[in-house]
């Protein structure tokens, strides 16, 4: 059901994904490298929770958008940036959250 993609995510999954979060984000504080950064086991875990935590990923776009690119992408096979886009994160995430929105997800406005 669309209008329930982002209600039919429970606690559980939640507490979950940002203790997944917090404990990748304090283990690569110091790496440049996102390949790298993406490589981690947290983050692999986080990738595995799969499809039911697209609107976590979405919603967080607006506080890392660098961080979520590439679990949205392993997770959904999708990749809406443009060729022009690429390498320009701002505008990565905003492709990112329009197709959130057009795959049905609800997203808070204010990006």
């Amino acid at each position: 059901n669309i209008l329930n993609k982002s209600a039919e995510i429970s606690a559980e999954v939640v507490d979950r994904f940002y203790a997944l979060a917090s404990d990748w984000e304090k283990e690569v504080a110091g790496l440049s490298s996102t390949a790298q950064m993406s490589q981690h086991p947290a983050y692999l875990e986080i990738i595995n929770m799969g499809s039911k935590i697209v609107p976590l990923l979405l919603s967080e776009l607006k506080k890392n958008p660098l961080y979520w690119l590439s679990a949205l992408s392993a997770i959904t096979g999708e990749n809406p940036v443009k060729p022009e886009q690429r390498g320009r994160i701002k505008q990565m995430a905003s492709a990112w959250i329009e197709w959130g929105r057009n795959q049905g997800y609800a997203i808070e406005e204010n990006v």
